[in-house]
């Protein structure tokens, strides 16, 4: 799922190109994307974007008579800048916003259909689509830790809850925890001040690296090929190759369609964190140490 440096990315590479000009027309392939029916769509048409905006990982389209389309691409959907009215063929082609210059495009990979468009009106409409978790760039560390307190969830739930942080997805998680040496199934209520310290020092300096260099790859070219698993990663999308620090291989906890990644040398103190499937099947055979699985592996 794009997060909030895709989504960043993606309003870079809009705003020369929409900014000041008027929506032409939009054209629904999949009914099933547009999730409201007043305002109605057809009132979109003609209007000029005024405003880009993230709202959570969703992009809104600020439109003039205080009008939005906020798009919501979740797990596989993606943007496209293609001619102006290009031919939406193929299964995958859910909707077209058309603009002087060219189409915006809005594919989505595989047979379901997750992704959304919503049309509010005026600032209240927007905001009932904004879950309320918290920027971390603009905030301090006492937002921040206050945030992530309120309930005692492990740090990778915590930074993928949108209610607690805005924009924060799988992959970043990944990478900010790796940064801190942080295990992903340490509890928000047992992290030292010298842990919040690293924490929050390690998801601004993720977050304004991965934003700098999404931004400025944007400015160059459309981002047609966004994806969760992008080189110089530290250990997202990494399971098996070595750790960027130490050298140890990258592994991971896999549960329902998603996967945490990390290194157990710099996060956990060695230890091996029990993969839900495999420590069923395994019981008290499960590996606990590094060496232990090396062991497990060679057998």
């Amino acid at each position: 799922m794009p997060e909030l440096p895709d989504i960043e990315a993606y309003i870079a590479a809009l705003e020369p190109r929409v900014m000041g000009l008027p929506v032409e027309r939009i054209r629904l392939a999949s009914p099933f994307l547009l999730r409201t029916t007043t305002p109605p769509l057809c009132e979109a048409e003609g209007r000029t974007v005024r405003e880009l905006r993230r709202v959570g990982k969703r992009i809104a389209i600020g439109l003039e008579g205080d009008l939005w389309l906020v798009l919501h691409l979740m797990i596989a959907g993606r943007f496209h800048w293609k001619p102006p009215h290009a031919a939406l063929k193929g299964r995958q082609n859910l909707a077209a916003f058309d603009f002087p210059p060219g189409s915006l495009t809005l594919t989505e990979a595989g047979a379901k259909r997750r992704a959304s468009l919503h049309v509010v009106a005026g600032e209240a409409g927007l905001q009932s689509l904004d879950p309320g978790g918290i920027d971390i760039l603009p905030a301090d560390l006492e937002r921040f830790r206050a945030a992530l307190v309120r309930e005692n969830r492990t740090l990778k739930r915590a930074l993928t809850d949108p209610h607690i942080v805005s924009g924060v997805g799988n992959a970043y998680s990944d990478e900010i925890l790796h940064a801190a040496r942080l295990s992903p199934l340490a509890l928000t209520h047992k992290l030292t001040p010298e842990e919040w310290d690293r924490l929050f020092i390690a998801a601004r300096a993720t977050l304004e690296f991965w934003l700098g260099r999404l931004r400025g790859e944007a400015l160059q070219r459309f981002p047609e090929n966004v994806t969760a698993f992008r080189e110089g990663m530290a250990v997202h999308g990494r399971y098996g190759k070595p750790c960027p620090w130490c050298g140890a291989k990258i592994l991971r906890i896999r549960y329902a369609d998603n996967e945490t990644n990390y290194c157990a040398s710099c996060q956990t103190g060695g230890r091996v964190l029990a993969d839900r499937s495999l420590s069923r099947l395994l019981g008290s055979d499960w590996p606990r140490t590094l060496d232990e699985l090396e062991d497990l592996r060679r057998h």
